[in-house]
Order: structure tokens, then sequence, then C-alpha cells
């Protein structure tokens, strides 16, 4: 379940192990998942071994959570992964801000993903393809004579499709993965219905695996933001002049590349760090939402959509193909990735996929809020100057005197800057 309120007030201040010790007792955490935390990456060797080939170590990233949330009329306090400052407290400020009309409200398509046949050597793929067609149900009910849990609860193939791609005939199975990504099962399905497939045919098989173009697997989100949520000051003037400069930011990104491919990034910001931090396939996904809006839209934009509604509101959406799951896969051997399912409180991998696109959306906003207004370098670094401390070899002790001097300095910040600092506060 999604906790009782997202704000969290202060978070931020308090140590490491306090903002543990609130999170677990949030999420009901096992004695098993708090020693996983504690341990600073979760996982041993053993278990890295099994997971992929040649394993020698594990690599450590951090893992914040992003607060103030409200996603169809629940709190949600959201686990990022990632090593790039300000992202975490940037979604936070926006859905701060977008709490007058309710927060974000999403609708999820149920989890179809696409397995692929290649069919290849067949001399009239129009009658191949109404052959199949017409003896679909075979091979709907072969992949689904698989023993599969997913199968056992409802899912399983449901549909076949063809397609013509100059002179190869493209048959889609589509399969309800329930609350799995579903990989291996659609992979197994296409690989255990092909000879079906080419006896009925005539044509030889090539590639037979899942696509992660995941057009049947759709996440939406959408919100909307007073001029006065969206001010610099809290009056609906300065927010106006706010929306105004997010939308010709917008505007930009819509029609340029160069421009949608940075915009982009940032809205991925979000939702890559939570599926990294909830042991999803984050290659999949980046690759999945990055084609769908050349598929979609017939050339490459913007992933979301922004626009003024007729009371002077900035209203937000965003629509993405989100193949996650909450069991199999990573989410099952990952201790951290257990725990930070745990806290996040998603109970479906519709519900995990409509909270990822509503971050997302908010991550968007943030990036172009800053940009419309002080430039996207003030906020970040004024988080990024602790990193620099650390860089200028600064100790523990250290490095908070060096970023509270160097952010009131008034000053550009710089790595010079920040040295000088260090030297100047040991001399």
């Amino acid at each position: 379940m999604a906790v009782d309120n997202s704000r969290l007030k202060g978070f931020f201040q308090l140590s490491v192990e306090e903002r543990r010790s609130i999170l677990a007792e949030i999420a009901s955490l096992s004695v098993e998942d708090i020693a996983s935390l504690e341990s600073g990456g979760g996982m041993d060797s053993t278990t890295a071994d099994t997971m992929i080939e040649n394993v020698y170590t594990t690599m450590s990233l951090p893992v914040g959570v992003a607060t103030n949330f409200i996603i169809d009329g629940e709190d949600f306090v959201i686990p990022f992964c990632l090593e790039e400052s300000s992202v975490i407290a940037a979604a936070s400020n926006m859905a701060k801000r977008c709490h007058l009309n309710g927060g974000f409200s999403t609708d999820v398509d149920e989890s179809m993903m696409i397995g692929q046949i290649q069919l290849l050597g067949i001399e009239d793929l129009k009658s191949s393809s109404e052959a199949l067609e017409s003896r679909a149900q075979e091979i709907i009910d072969l992949c689904n004579s698989l023993p599969s849990t997913m199968v056992r609860l409802g899912g399983g193939c449901k549909r076949i499709e063809c397609r013509i791609i100059e002179d190869m005939l493209i048959v889609h199975i589509i399969v309800d993965c329930k609350d799995a990504m579903g990989a291996n099962a659609v992979n197994t399905m296409a690989e255990l219905c092909t000879p079906l497939v080419e006896e009925i045919s005539g044509g030889e098989a090539r590639v037979r695996i899942v696509s992660n173009l995941a057009i049947h697997r759709l996440a939406r989100s959408t919100a909307t933001f007073t001029p006065e949520e969206m001010s610099t000051d809290g009056s609906i003037e300065s927010g106006l002049e706010v929306i105004s400069g997010i939308l010709d930011v917008y505007r930009f990104a819509s029609i340029d590349p160069f421009r949608a491919t940075t915009h982009n990034k940032g809205t991925m910001n979000a939702i890559s760090s939570i599926a990294l931090a909830c042991g999803q396939d984050w290659r999949a996904i980046e690759a999945s939402c990055h084609a769908w809006v050349t598929h979609n839209q017939g050339r490459y934009g913007s992933i979301t959509e922004w626009k003024q509604d007729e009371d002077g509101n900035l209203r937000g959406s965003i629509e993405i193909p989100l193949a996650v799951g909450i069991v199999g896969g990573a989410v099952s051997v990952h201790p951290v990735a257990r725990a930070n399912l745990s806290i996040l409180g998603v109970d479906s991998a519709s519900q995990l996929a409509g909270v990822m696109a509503s971050a997302g959306l908010a991550q968007n906003l943030a990036a172009m809020r800053a940009l419309a207004t002080s430039g996207i370098q003030s906020g970040h670094m004024k988080l990024h100057v602790r990193n620099m401390a650390v860089s200028a070899g600064a100790m523990e002790n250290e490095v908070e005197q060096v970023a509270k001097v160097a952010n009131e300095s008034g000053q550009r910040i710089t790595q010079s800057l920040v040295d000088g600092i260090l030297r100047s506060l040991r001399g």
C-alpha cells in the first residue's frame, strides 16, 4: 500500500540512518530487507554470480526517495537510483506544486507484450498470412500449453497478428504478462509455436524474440498546475509568466530533435532511475520510450505534451510504453529491489507503470521550469557542490562546510571556487 503522507517534511535534513528507519517503518520492512539496505548495495558475490557471467564484484549507486507525490488519490514516496545531483529534489518540488488539483492521474493498459517470429522464403505472403490468421487459435492454444503461473492466473497468449514487410512475413504473438515484465515467457512461447507457424505458413523462421516496443502496454499520466503553483513568488502574474516560458521551452522540444533528445533524457532521469531502483530492465524501457516517440508521431519529438487551459493552468500529459513487473527477474533476486518495491507500495505492474509515468512528467516539468526561469545550472550546482567538495579532497566533516560557503558566496560555483574554499577553511 502507498504511504499515508508523502510530504516527509524535513526528510532531507535527517541522517541516512534516520531516513532508513522512517522508510523501514513506512514499508514494514523485514529484518532481512533492513539489513540489505544497511549493507549499501544489498547483494553478496554469491547472489551476483547467479545473475550474470564472470562476476568479480558489485557496484553501488545512491538510492533516494522523491517525496510529495499524490497519484490517483494516493500518496507515494518513490525510490530513485542514480548518480546525478538535483534530480530527486526537482521531481519532489514539482510533485509538491501539483496538489491543488489532486496530483497526478493515470491510465495504464493491460500488460500485453509482443513476441515476433520472422518468416522467410514465402512465395505468397498474403495467402500465408490469411492461413495463419484462420488457424490462430491453434497457435494460441499451443503457446498457452506452457506450464506457467502467468497462464494459470489468466494471462498468456491472447491473439495473433501478421505483418508483411518487404519479402518477410512477421507474426506477432500478443501475450498478457500480468504482473511480470514477461520477456522470458514471451520468448519461450515464440520458440514453442514456431514449428506450427512454419507448417501453416510454408515459411522458414529465423528471428523468434520479444519486441521491446511495447505499444500494447502504454502508461499515461496527466496533471494540472495552477499559475500560483508555478510562480516564483506565489502570485498569479508571476505564474502566468512562468507558464508562458515553459510553453516556449516545450514548443522548442516538440519540433527540434536536438532539443527533444535532451528534453526526453530529462524525463527518463526519473523513469529509468525508478526502474533501476525497482529491479526493472531499464535498457528495454529506455529503448522503448524513445522508439515510441517516433513510432507514434512519425518523427522524433517530445515524449510529453503541455498546453494551457482556458483558466490559465498548465496541463501536462505523458503516454509511454512501460514493460515493468513486480514478480520475476531481478525483482525476485535483488534484496534492495524488493525493499524498494515495498517502500513504493505498489500492488501491481500497472500501478508501478503509472507511478513511473507520473514521476517522468514531474521531472520533465522541473527541467522546463528551470530553463524558463533561472537556468538549469543554478539549482543543479547548489546540490552538485557537495560532489565537487569531495573531488577537491574534502573529508566527511568538511563537505557540508564547503558547500555552505560556496552556496552563500554569490559567485558562480566552479571547481576552482570550491578548491579555494577548502584551502581557506583548512588555512
